[in-house]
């Protein structure tokens, strides 16, 4: 098992040796799997996987560009069985790139809801969402009224200029949410709504989501974007600062009263060399169940994807999160607006 390996090539040649080791020393059923996801509430449901299945898991962990060249470079010789990255636009592009296979399972179909998983064909699925966050708007109440910022269609409106943060536009946190805004709106209005988006900084984007709820706390913004799970882990600290961060600032899930507020996800695929693909599959299916969902979602202050499945969790509801309605544009539609969605801020000029 490697964690936060320093390179690639290190991590390949130990994970090479890992595996030569397991075919060697054992003949017990195993899957390989390549994960983005460093969460030490995910152990738990990996050894409950094991034993429930006796399938031995062989884990390799780094982030999802790392998976995504280690995957690239290894081609057929790759070991790799499962992959499991933390976006929908990542999984997207793998997908198109060739390195998953499709899959038929009714276990999942019958699970995860259709818009988020990858658009089927007559082969299958290719990818499978398995926990869901939502992106929702921060905002300063002393400085904007909450019905200024109930839509992310508002998020564009004048009277915010001056008062917006975000980090990159190009991110695949907002590129998601940027791509279902244009798949509503359509081209046109999509590119017109990025331009007043754009209009509306405070200041050029940068750092990360925490950052800007800090920002919004500091004065520096009065709105910002960030995922829920950002907000939970303020929500959650014991530091003082953060208390603090979190008192100054209110969360809005944005289009309750239309469309809903855009969820992205963290998913698993097959990849296309898997030298174990039904013991794949059978993971990926155990991944939907109640058990693990609730390891699933947890672990990062997430949502269950699968149909019926809650999660109790105290962060979660103090932000208001407990029941909200969420959009059900197919994450796989969207998923192919990004590089035309890309085009768009570099026109509008979204850094």
């Amino acid at each position: 098992m490697f964690k936060n390996a320093s390179s690639l090539a290190v991590a390949a040649l130990a994970a090479t040796t890992l595996f030569s080791a397991v075919s060697i020393a054992s003949a017990q059923e195993q899957v390989n799997l390549y994960s983005a996801r460093h969460y030490q509430t995910d152990e738990g449901m990996y050894e409950a996987f094991t034993r429930t299945t006796g399938i031995k898991i062989n884990r390799v962990d780094a982030d999802d560009a790392g998976i995504l060249a280690r995957l690239k470079a290894e081609g057929a010789a790759s070991p790799a069985d499962v992959i499991l990255l933390v976006d929908a636009a990542r999984l997207a592009s793998a997908d198109a790139q060739g390195m998953f296979q499709p899959i038929k399972s009714k276990v999942l179909d019958t699970a995860i809801p259709a818009n988020l998983r990858a658009s089927p064909t007559a082969d299958g699925v290719t990818w499978t969402g398995f926990s869901t966050r939502a992106r929702v708007v921060v905002y300063d109440p002393a400085r904007v009224k909450a019905t200024d910022v109930d839509t992310y269609e508002k998020l564009a409106d004048p009277k915010l200029k001056g008062l917006l943060c975000t980090r990159s536009g190009s991110h695949p946190y907002n590129l998601s949410l940027f791509s279902t805004v244009v798949e509503r709106l359509g081209d046109a209005k999509g590119e017109e709504w990025l331009k007043g988006v754009v209009a509306n900084m405070a200041r050029a984007p940068k750092g990360g989501d925490t950052d800007q709820i800090k920002a919004v706390a500091s004065g520096e913004c009065g709105v910002a974007l960030t995922n829920t799970y950002y907000v939970a882990r303020l929500i959650k600290s014991d530091k003082i600062d953060d208390k603090a961060v979190m008192q100054k600032v209110k969360v809005m899930f944005p289009n309750q009263a239309t469309t809903g507020t855009h969820v992205n996800i963290a998913g698993a695929a097959v990849a296309k060399h898997a030298k174990n693909t039904a013991n794949a599959v059978k993971f990926m299916e155990f991944l939907s169940s109640p058990f693990a969902q609730d390891y699933f979602a947890n672990g990062n202050n997430e949502f269950p994807a699968s149909k019926g499945v809650t999660v109790n969790n105290p962060a979660i509801a103090a932000m208001g999160g407990a029941n909200f309605k969420s959009e059900t544009i197919p994450l796989g539609v969207v998923a192919k607006n990004q590089v035309k969605v890309q085009q768009m801020l570099d026109r509008v000029g979204y850094k």
